[in-house]
């Protein structure tokens, strides 16, 4: 009879073992109601409430059984499991410890204080309680699965993924090992590792939403954009109320400009997290390339009103109002978010724009030199040679300029090389090939090159953007004599006899710019400055007037089916390069474009050109101006709301009607509202 106690104990925790835990209870229970005090009867009845989930109960238990037998290591040890299930960290880091002190080689005791100590963010003292734990037991797989988690996070990755390397080897199956692995493979940029790793996780754990999402990240970075997507839609079958999943799927169908699409899903992410700042960000970014930009930005005051520190929602803000022409409010955003971050390359490229748009050349141009240091920077082509900005002396050296942005940036600033000569430097630029031609008219002193050469021999570098800061260029002193370009006089003979047939005044039209497919930004700010050939319809019932095409790339197929009225010459099909299309300007009476490098073509060449531009018009032809200083020739036309081309043209239409009438004497009909004559532009007169 003494011995049933003990024998019952023995029956129960062999019941335990096997998971029968109410049969084990019931046993502790019958002992109890026999043996109050039986401290081993306690010590297993609060295991069994603590593994069915009653951690209160269970420490009860435990710490009873404890003040009737303290020494007991792995009451001690369970003990500490109540307590951090009820998140009292400091007293399961106590128990940990006492279960330690009296049992120093107790593998399990070490194991859970390092969970406790991972908790508390202790993370150095967690990684030395899992060596301890690994050295008393080597074969701890999960040991070494966690000490890969803590060492991630210390970022100590190579380590890190030498430990989950270790659980898998103890244990092929663990399937949290293999996904940790996959997520520290990651961010080794060992993605299609890592992708084998979310692969393998799955298939152990078919149902782990957070496995299929990371797996969809690592798709995207190996530029499988539609397996991600179909890895993101299968995270949100399985869990549809995932944020995350949402908000992933919201960032890549943004990357892909599916930007529908991409709206809908980032709302679904902040309908399910209303404080997803980051949510609100992109969100703001996808709405301004819908042309929704106060929408945009109350998603970006949202943002920051969730998060106040957020550089990068000011830097957007900033951007949104700029295409508001709130100029002012626009440079305030931007120097919050400088003022966040000091070093945030965005914010001061973005904030030149503003303050080129404004005309503040001598605060603008030092800003505009941040592109140099962007994410994908622009214009930093490292030679040995210096860099040179205007400081130094160049009389008697060699400056090689070299292109870096669009066709239309090289036309506009390659003229900076006549300026650089009269210092006494001798030129060498590298230009885009369809330029190199062309420029070859620049002068006898200008050696052109092409666009990914390199002299052999000079001095120092400039790339061309920056020669307006080399120069301490302002409005007043921008170098504005034109025509700096010229076509070749044959070629314009031979255009000028080929559109002989063409009575009356010939004007050249070109409708659209370069879709920029790689670039979501530039292909956004392309949908606002390029119209469709149709909404040119207007300009056709003006008599007198002859139009030809200048319209390359894609869009150039439009002129084979104009719309009705608008009869419209196409030999675009002849132009080879720039030179080619500069005959034929010179050719022409008159050019009108919209944004596009036709426009500083015609410009560079003294060409009359009316140039149509969107409401968030570029930095370059300046704010609240119908004339540029940088081409005297050219007259600008805005949008007044954005997206309204229709008046616009109706304003241009009636131009081209009262300059035709001018030119030709004669009594033409008004077409549309009346506007004042023509006249070229003069005097001193510029955001992609």
């Amino acid at each position: 009879m003494s011995n049933a106690p003990h024998d019952q104990i023995r029956r129960a925790r062999a019941l335990h073992q096997q998971g029968m835990l109410a049969e084990a209870g019931m046993i502790c229970g019958s002992i109890l109601r026999l043996q109050p005090n039986n401290s081993d009867a306690l010590h297993l009845a609060g295991i069994v409430a603590l593994q069915t989930g009653r951690p209160e109960q269970g420490i009860e238990l435990i710490g009873k059984a404890l003040r009737l037998s303290g020494r007991n290591a792995a009451a001690h040890s369970d003990l500490g499991a109540g307590l951090r299930a009820l998140q009292r960290h400091e007293e399961a880091l106590a128990s940990y410890n006492r279960a330690i002190a009296l049992r120093p080689d107790y593998a399990r005791a070490y194991y859970n204080r390092a969970m406790v100590l991972a908790d508390l963010q202790r993370h150095a003292e967690a990684l030395a309680s899992y060596d301890r734990a690994i050295a008393l037991r080597p074969d701890h797989a999960e040991a070494h699965a966690n000490r890969g988690a803590i060492l991630a996070g210390l970022r100590r990755d190579q380590d890190a993924l030498a430990s989950y390397d270790l659980a898998i080897a103890l244990k092929p199956d663990h399937a949290r090992a293999h996904y940790n692995r996959g997520a520290v493979l990651a961010v080794l940029q060992r993605h299609a590792d890592a992708l084998a790793s979310y692969d393998r996780a799955i298939v152990l754990q078919p149902d782990n939403a957070e496995a299929h999402i990371n797996r969809g990240g690592v798709l995207a970075d190996l530029q499988r954009p539609q397996e991600a997507l179909a890895s993101y839609d299968r995270a949100i079958t399985l869990a549809p109320n995932h944020a995350d999943a949402h908000y992933n799927r919201a960032k890549l169908l943004a990357d892909l400009q599916r930007d529908a699409d991409a709206l809908t899903s980032f709302d679904r992410a902040i309908a399910l997290r209303p404080d997803h700042a980051d949510a609100y960000v992109n969100r703001g970014v996808v709405l301004a390339r819908l042309q929704r930009p106060a929408d945009a930005l109350a998603s970006h005051d949202r943002a920051i009103a969730l998060r106040a520190d957020d550089a990068e929602a000011y830097s957007n803000r900033g951007n949104v109002l700029l295409e508001l022409r709130r100029h002012a409010d626009a440079l305030a955003s931007y120097d919050q978010a400088i003022a966040l971050r000091p070093d945030y390359a965005n914010a001061h490229w973005n904030q030149s724009h503003c303050l080129l748009a404004l005309g503040q050349f001598d605060r603008g141009w030092p800003l505009y030199e941040w592109r140099k240091r962007l994410d994908k920077p622009v214009g930093n082509r490292a030679f040995p040679q210096p860099p040179w900005l205007g400081e130094a002396s160049i009389a008697g050296k060699i400056l090689f300029i070299h292109w870096e942005q669009g066709l239309g940036d090289t036309l506009q600033f390659c003229r900076y090389a006549t300026l650089a000569q009269a210092l006494g430097a001798r030129v060498v630029m590298a230009v885009q090939d369809p330029l190199r031609k062309l420029l070859g008219t620049l002068g006898p002193d200008t050696e052109i090159i092409g666009g990914n050469d390199a002299p052999v021999e000079f001095d120092c570098h400039c790339p061309m953007n920056s020669l307006p800061l080399a120069f301490g260029t302002t409005v007043e002193t921008i170098p504005r004599a034109t025509p700096y370009l010229a076509a070749d006089p044959a070629a314009v003979a031979a255009w000028r006899e080929r559109l002989a047939g063409l009575v009356g005044l010939r004007v050249g039209l070109c409708w659209a710019g370069s879709p920029r497919h790689d670039q979501p930004a530039g292909q956004a700010i392309d949908r606002r400055r390029s119209i469709a050939l149709v909404q040119y319809a207007p300009l056709g019932a003006v008599t007198g007037a002859n139009f030809v095409s200048l319209q390359k790339g894609t869009a150039a197929a439009q002129a084979a089916a104009p719309p009705e009225g608008l009869s419209i010459h196409d030999r675009t099909d002849e132009l080879h390069d720039f030179a080619d299309t500069a005959a034929l300007i010179e050719a022409l009476d008159l050019v009108i474009t919209v944004d596009t490098s036709v426009a500083h073509l015609a410009g560079a060449l003294g060409k009359p050109v009316w140039i149509l531009n969107r409401f968030d018009a570029c930095w370059r032809w300046l704010s609240e101006r119908d004339d540029s200083p940088w081409y005297p020739s050219a007259r600008l036309w805005h949008q007044q709301r954005p997206e309204d081309w229709d008046s616009v043209i109706a304003e241009v239409a009636a131009a081209l009607h009262d300059l035709v009438r001018d030119t030709s004497g004669g009594d033409v009909p008004a077409v549309g509202r009346h506007h004042t004559g023509i006249s070229p532009a003069n005097g001193l007169s510029l955001r992609s």
